[in-house]
């Protein structure tokens, strides 16, 4: 059994999405251990609780640097023997030592088709104003595993959602959450712990099912 840990920062409809799925039954081979917020406010705190999922803060701000940061949420994961780290709206930015430590076991999901609008400055509401601003037609979410490159990872799931001709993003927004991201965050996190991912020449290959 995979021990889970969610990062959080904010409201955690992601965070909830992996909750529903496992009381579900579709992390047949995972649990969720524990969720850190850098926000102390987050709502997400509270879905965990309602969850009895275990839950702690760690503020980037708490720390002299990134590099201590990451050293005290190394520390802290690794006391509880998690196995996979799940980004879920978390909006502090790893150390680049971290990620090399955890490589392949970190997954974020990211609110478009990767490559388009990702990287640096692209998060949240940004992300859906750059889609509409660029009028495409099709945009969706991408889940991918983390390196020191933002939103640079090798690519484990993709889900399209249309755009409408009169969306905002936050309606646009609101729908790849519905129709993409907490689709296929809780099947990348599956795949994971039962053992059916792998990365080669920067490729994720999934193994299938028997």
């Amino acid at each position: 059994m995979i021990k889970i840990a969610v990062l959080v920062s904010g409201g955690g409809t992601n965070l909830q999405a992996l909750i529903d799925a496992a009381a579900q039954g579709r992390l047949p081979e995972g649990v969720l251990d524990l969720v850190v917020s850098s926000n102390p406010d987050a709502y997400a705190l509270t879905r965990a609780q309602q969850a009895e999922i275990e839950t702690a803060v760690l503020r980037r701000r708490d720390f002299a640097d990134s590099e201590a940061y990451g050293a005290a949420l190394d520390a802290m994961l690794c006391e509880r023997g998690i196995g996979l780290i799940v980004l879920a709206g978390f909006m502090t930015v790893l150390p680049d030592s971290f990620c090399r430590r955890w490589e392949n076991r970190i997954i974020n999901v990211h609110p478009s088709l990767i490559p388009s609008f990702c990287g640096e400055g692209f998060y949240g509401l940004r992300v859906h104003e750059a889609a509409l601003q660029k009028g495409v037609k099709v945009t969706g979410a991408t889940v991918h595993f983390v390196s020191e490159i933002v939103d640079g990872g090798a690519i484990i799931l993709q889900k399209a959602v249309e755009v409408m001709p009169d969306d905002t993003a936050e309606s646009l927004q609101k729908r790849v959450m519905a129709q993409a991201e907490h689709i296929i965050l809780p099947q990348a996190v599956a795949l994971f712990c039962q053992d059916r991912l792998s990365v080669v020449d920067g490729k994720v290959l999934i193994q299938p099912d028997v």
